[in-house]
C-alpha cells in the first residue's frame, strides 16, 4: 500500500516540472446536482492530462538507460512520457493502438518521441512495447501498474485537498486504475472516492465483483483513455480498501458531459476526461443535499469537436 508521506515526497520531487491545475466552483444545478461542484481542471496539465505527474515521477526517480524510455499508451500516457522525456533530454519510444485519436498521436510526435501505431487496443500496444524492452533494455514506464506512476497520480489528490479543504466526495474516471488508485491512497478513506467507468469498459467494476483483477472487453468512445483490459495489480488493494464504489456511465452520458462542459464553461474535454462529470449529469451518482462534491476533469486531448448547440 502507498503511504501519504510517499505522495507528499513525490509532490516535492515533481512540483518544479508540473502545473498546479486550477479548481473552479460551478453551479451544480446546471450539471444535475443540488449544490456547487468543485471541478479540478487537470486537462490543463502539461501534455493535456494528469498523466504528466506519473511520467515525471518515473523519469526523475528511476535510472534511465541510454536506450531511453518506452511506454504503451492509448495516447495520454504516451504524450506525458514523451513530454517528460523531452524536458529531461532522454529518448522516448511510444507504442499506441489504432484506436488512439489523431490529436494524441500528433501531440506525442510533437514532443519528439518515436511513435509506433500497432494493434487495435491498448493491450496490443503493450505487447509490442514489452517486445521492444526485451530487445533494447529501454526503461518501461507503465501507464498505471507502476509504483512511481501511482505516487505521481496521487499528487492530484494532495493538490485538490489543499485547494478545497472541505471535500466530502471525489469522482474519478477509471481506466487501468493508476489515477484513482493514487488519489484514493492519498485520501485514505477521509474523503469518499467514487470511480466512474464506461459501461463498455468496466475493468474496476469487474475486478471488485471478482475479488481480483480480471480481463474485460473494451469498447466505446472513451476506449482510448479508459480502455484498459484489466486494472493494475498494484492499485487493486487500494481500491478494495479506499474506493467507496464504482458507477457506470454510457457513451451518450459522456457525450452529454462533453457538451455541457463546452456550452456552459467553454471547456473542451476528451471523452475520458468528461466521464466523471457524466456520472453527475446522468444521475449515476446522486450527491446528497449539502455534499461537497469534487470532480476531476482529467483530459483534453481530443480531435476538433463541433457541438450542435
Amino acid at each position: 500500500m502507498i503511504e501519504r508521506q510517499q505522495i507528499e515526497n513525490a509532490y516535492q520531487r515533481i512540483a518544479p516540472h508540473i502545473r498546479q491545475t486550477p479548481v473552479i466552483d460551478v453551479d451544480g444545478v446546471e450539471f444535475g446536482a443540488h449544490d456547487p461542484l468543485a471541478l479540478k481542471l487537470e486537462l490543463l496539465q502539461h501534455s493535456g492530462s494528469f498523466k504528466a505527474r506519473g511520467a515525471f515521477m518515473n523519469l526523475l526517480t528511476r535510472d534511465v538507460p541510454k536506450a531511453g524510455v518506452v511506454a504503451a499508451s492509448g495516447g495520454n500516457h504516451g504524450a506525458a512520457v514523451a513530454f517528460a522525456a523531452m524536458r529531461l533530454g532522454v529518448p522516448a519510444k511510444i507504442f499506441v493502438p489504432t484506436v488512439s485519436p489523431k490529436a494524441k498521436v500528433e501531440r506525442i510526435r510533437d514532443y519528439g518521441a518515436d511513435v509506433v501505431v500497432t494493434g487495435a487496443r491498448y493491450a496490443d500496444a503493450l505487447g509490442a512495447a514489452e517486445d521492444w524492452i526485451a530487445k533494447t533494455g529501454a526503461l518501461s514506464v507503465h501507464a498505471y501498474d507502476q509504483h512511481e506512476t501511482l505516487l505521481g497520480q496521487g499528487t492530484t489528490g494532495l493538490e485538490f485537498e489543499a485547494q478545497v479543504g472541505d471535500l466530502d466526495t471525489v469522482l474519478v474516471s477509471v481506466g487501468g486504475g493508476g489515477f484513482i488508485g493514487g488519489i484514493a491512497a492519498w485520501f485514505g478513506g477521509r474523503v469518499k472516492v467514487v470511480g466512474v467507468e464506461p459501461e463498455t469498459s468496466r475493468a474496476l467494476h469487474a475486478a471488485l465483483d471478482a475479488g481480483a483483477p480480471v480481463d474485460v472487453e473494451v469498447e466505446g468512445i472513451a476506449a482510448d483513455s479508459l480502455g484498459a483490459r484489466s486494472v493494475g495489480k498494484m492499485m487493486f488493494p487500494i481500491a478494495q480498501a479506499h474506493i467507496d464504489k464504482v458507477v457506470l456511465v454510457g457513451d451518450s452520458d459522456i457525450q452529454a458531459a462533453q457538451q455541457a462542459l463546452w456550452s456552459k464553461l467553454r471547456i473542451i474535454a476528451e471523452p475520458g476526461g468528461a466521464a466523471a462529470l457524466a456520472a453527475v449529469i446522468s444521475g449515476a451518482y446522486k450527491p446528497a443535499s449539502g455534499e461537497r462534491l469534487g470532480v476531476l476533469v482529467c483530459g483534453g486531448n481530443t480531435d476538433a469537436v463541433t457541438f450542435d448547440v
